[in-house]
């Protein structure tokens, strides 16, 4: 095998043992985040709704995970198998975006203007929403199958050929980037009048305790404010910042790509888009509504568990004749052992 073989070879290990786990891992998550919301029918409508969306379209990103990577490399596969392997990916992430940019949306449009939010189109046409986040996607992203692309009649299968230059621009700078900053505006927004009712709290607090020191509640409050900004802070910091920096690699790349080694190229690629995809994982973990079916579902677990060890420990008892003078075993509801 030539040099160039053994690095092909290299990349894709590398490609394997970087993408692989993680999307694994995504899988299974939107999996165990989507089953609970399902089985958990006190739920709100709209926004568990936008939620699930957002969870399928991870799901659909974390499955694709593997094949962002490997396109960088060239081979000789047919047009139509070329468009698909390369639009179907492009496609899932730009809906899995184009989902999340709608959650933000409506948790800002729920929390900023309370009065008015079940009088915005958000709130009273979901279904419509949920199309237009999954129909507009598919159309950007079907815009090299329709025409703009650089396939030749001898043209081997690469990101080169299906993506121009200017359509990846597009992409990047038009659609990817202003996400993200609306994403980080609508969140700091949201904080500011979270900031502004927990002033308020405070306010009407300390007119009751009459010039007393704070109290434990607002110290709680506090503390459950400064957690939202170092949580906010800490998803922008690991997943959207990877994200970004591979994004603008991949910029490098197309403007010169003898500048920009493969393997940093492809790191910045499995690295960033993983990160990125774990940002629905991490809001559906924090929510105890998404988790409350498993936990009920662990809790009544654990107990079934001592209720069958209690009762095998009392035929252990009796059958070794030890039972006489001892306590029966507490029930699993966590009554206190009868006194002897």
């Amino acid at each position: 095998m030539n040099a160039s073989g053994d690095a092909e070879s290299v990349r894709r290990h590398l490609i394997f043992w970087l993408s692989g786990p993680l999307s694994f891992f995504i899988i299974l998550a939107n999996l165990f985040i989507i089953l609970g919301i399902l089985c958990n029918r006190k739920l709100p409508g709209a926004a568990s709704w936008f939620f699930l969306s957002l969870l399928f379209a991870d799901l659909l990103a974390g499955a694709a995970l593997p094949f962002i990577p490997r396109m960088q490399f060239e081979n000789s596969r047919g047009y139509h198998s070329c468009f698909f392997i390369h639009v179907a990916p492009n496609y899932f992430f730009l809906a899995f975006l184009a989902n999340l940019l709608a959650v933000h949306c409506e948790k800002y449009l729920c929390i900023s203007y309370p009065l008015h939010y079940h009088r915005c189109w958000v709130h009273r046409w979901v279904p419509l929403c949920l199309l237009l986040t999954w129909a507009l996607p598919l159309l950007f992203a079907c815009l090299p199958v329709l025409g703009w692309n650089q396939w030749g009649p001898s043209s081997n299968c690469s990101y080169h050929q299906i993506f121009p230059p200017a359509y990846l621009y597009l992409e990047i700078y038009g659609f990817l980037i202003p996400s993200i900053l609306a994403m980080a505006f609508m969140s700091t927004q949201v904080l500011r009048v979270a900031r502004h009712q927990l002033q308020e709290i405070k306010k009407v607090l300390r007119s009751v305790q009459q010039g007393q020191g704070p109290s434990a509640l607002e110290q709680q409050l506090e503390l459950r404010h400064a957690k939202c900004i170092a949580s906010l802070s800490l998803i922008f910091l690991v997943c959207w910042v990877p994200y970004v920096a591979g994004l603008h690699v991949s910029v490098l790349a197309i403007q010169n790509r003898s500048s920009i080694d493969s393997y940093t190229l492809l790191i910045f690629t499995c690295v960033g888009s993983g990160s990125a995809a774990l940002v629905p994982i991490i809001l559906g973990l924090s929510n105890r509504q998404y988790t409350q079916f498993w936990r009920d579902v662990a809790a009544e677990g654990c107990a079934g568990c001592r209720a069958r060890c209690c009762e095998r420990g009392e035929a252990g008892r009796h059958q070794g004749g030890m039972s006489q003078g001892r306590a029966p075993c507490p029930q699993a509801e966590g009554m206190a052992p009868a006194p002897s």
